[in-house]
């Protein structure tokens, strides 16, 4: 693995405004913060369930109905 110093963009005041990172390191770090989400996502519906459940068939009619 190769290491690498961090490289900013600075403003004309010197203060640091952004950074610059490799692709595989930029693209690695979307697809953690993907999986935190899927993460948050999941154990939010967990603690929302309320244990009712309906077929597929079912939820087909009810929306062909608009209750859905």
């Amino acid at each position: 693995m190769k290491v690498t110093k961090n490289q900013y963009i600075t403003d004309d005041e010197g203060k640091k405004v952004a950074v610059i990172l490799p692709i595989k390191k930029y693209e690695k770090m979307l697809e953690d913060l993907e999986m935190q989400e899927d993460v948050a996502l999941y154990d939010k519906a967990k603690a929302e369930d309320d244990g009712e459940r309906i077929d597929f068939a079912e939820y087909v009619r009810q929306c062909k109905a608009g209750m859905r």
